[in-house]
């Protein structure tokens, strides 16, 4: 009987979103190609058009990367950096991205 009380408890822990893994890195590409290129190199076969922007492999090689640094980043750029409208989820995703890279 207690077994089955728990079985809400159990499918409820499973649909919660997964912590800073939960980024889809394949539409973090999407999201580098469309938001980041511009200044970042994001692929193989770019060519950086704005000196001094880290290329993304650079960033993943990067110790202290993690997606809160990223999110941190974003929410707050630095002046160099434009301001951009992603959601978390989003910045999720790129982060995922960036860490495929390593």
């Amino acid at each position: 009987m207690n077994f089955l009380r728990a079985i809400p408890f159990v499918a409820a822990a499973l649909l919660l979103p997964r912590p800073a893994d939960a980024g889809e890195a394949e539409y973090g590409r999407t999201l580098a190609d469309n938001w980041c290129a511009s200044c970042h190199v994001v692929g193989t076969g770019q060519r950086p058009d704005h000196k001094g922007a880290p290329a993304f492999t650079t960033i993943a090689q990067s110790q202290d990367f993690t997606a809160e640094r990223l999110a941190y980043l974003l929410l707050d750029p630095h002046p160099k950096m434009a301001k951009l409208a992603l959601s978390r989820k989003a910045i999720d995703d790129i982060a995922a991205y960036i860490r495929s890279l390593k």
